[in-house]
C-alpha cells in the first residue's frame, strides 16, 4: 500500500460508518470501498428496505475483509417512525457512528407540473428530504457528544441546474443543498464536517426507479454515452471522509466528461 493509501486507512481504521440506501448502487459500492480503503479495519452499518439483500452483501464483505463488522438493518426512511427507533435500537458495537453517509434517495416519474402524481411527490420528499434531515438530526446529538464526525449528504447535479420533467426531483435536491450549507454554517465551532457530492449522469437502479421499472427507457437515458459507475462516486465520498480533519471536502460536482451540465450532453450517433 502507498504511503497516500496507508494514511487514508489509518484515518478510517476504527471508524462507524452508517450509509442509506446500501442495498445497491452508490450506497453499495460506498460499502465495499469503505472496507477496502481502511484495510477491514472498519464497521459498517448497512440500511435499506430490502434486508435480504443486506444480509447477502454482509456475508461477501466479512468473507474478503475478515476484520470488517458489517450490522445490515431494515430501514425505510421515507418512513420517519422508523427512524428514531432504528437510532435508539442500534446494536452493541454499531451505537458509536463516526460517519453518516446520507444517501438514500429516489425519483419517479418524468410528467412536468400539472400531471405530477400526489404520490409521486410525496415519496421523493419524504425519502430525499424529511428522511434525510431527520436520520441527520438524531445523529447530530452524538457527533456533538463526541466533539466530532462527518456526514456525506448525497445531492446531485440536479439540484444546482433545474430541468423540464424534473420539477420535484430536482427541488428535493435543491433542499438538500440548502440544508447541507445550514449545517455547515451552524456547526463551524464544531469539528463536525459536512460533505455534499452531487453527482451527474451514473448509471444505477435509479433510472429503473424513474420509468417505473420500464428497463428500455431507463437504457436509452445511457445510449451514446458512457455515465459515470456506483464506484466512481463511491471514490469521491471514501476519499472526503479519510482526508485529515481539519480538512473538509466540502461540496463536489462530478460528471463523466461527455457531460457538461445537467442539460448539455453529447452524444455519439
Amino acid at each position: 500500500m502507498s504511503s497516500f493509501g496507508s494514511a487514508a486507512a489509518s484515518r478510517l481504521a476504527g471508524k462507524t460508518v452508517l450509509i442509506t440506501g446500501a442495498s445497491s448502487g452508490i450506497g453499495k459500492a460506498t460499502a465495499y470501498l469503505f472496507a477496502e480503503a481502511s484495510g477491514g479495519e472498519v464497521t459498517l452499518v448497512l440500511t435499506a428496505r430490502r434486508v435480504a439483500v443486506l444480509d447477502s452483501i454482509k456475508a461477501d464483505i466479512e468473507a474478503k475483509y475478515p476484520k470488517t463488522k458489517v450490522f445490515p438493518i431494515g430501514l425505510d426512511v421515507s418512513k420517519l417512525a422508523e427512524i428514531d427507533s432504528f437510532v435508539e435500537n442500534l446494536p452493541e458495537g454499531a451505537k458509536d457512528i463516526d460517519v453518516l453517509v446520507n444517501n438514500a434517495g429516489m425519483v419517479h416519474g418524468t410528467e412536468q407540473v400539472g400531471e405530477i402524481l400526489q404520490a409521486d411527490i410525496d415519496i421523493m420528499f419524504q425519502t430525499n428530504v424529511f428522511g434525510l434531515i431527520a436520520l441527520t438530526q438524531k445523529i447530530i446529538p452524538i457527533f456533538k457528544a463526541k466533539g466530532k464526525g462527518d456526514i456525506v449528504n448525497l445531492g446531485s447535479i440536479a439540484g444546482r441546474e433545474p430541468y423540464p420533467g424534473g420539477a420535484i426531483y430536482c427541488a428535493t435536491k435543491a433542499a438538500v443543498k440548502s440544508f447541507t450549507e445550514t449545517l455547515r454554517k451552524e456547526l463551524i465551532a464544531t469539528r463536525i464536517r459536512i460533505i455534499e457530492v452531487d453527482p451527474g449522469q451514473v448509471e444505477t437502479e435509479f433510472s429503473v426507479v424513474r420509468f417505473r421499472g420500464d428497463k428500455s427507457k431507463a437504457d436509452a437515458v445511457y445510449k451514446g454515452v458512457e455515465p459515470l459507475i456506483a464506484e466512481d462516486i463511491a471514490e469521491v465520498i471514501v476519499f472526503a471522509v479519510s482526508r485529515r480533519e481539519n480538512t473538509i471536502i466540502a461540496d463536489t460536482l462530478v460528471f463523466p466528461n461527455h457531460q457538461a451540465s445537467a442539460l448539455i450532453m453529447h452524444r455519439k450517433a
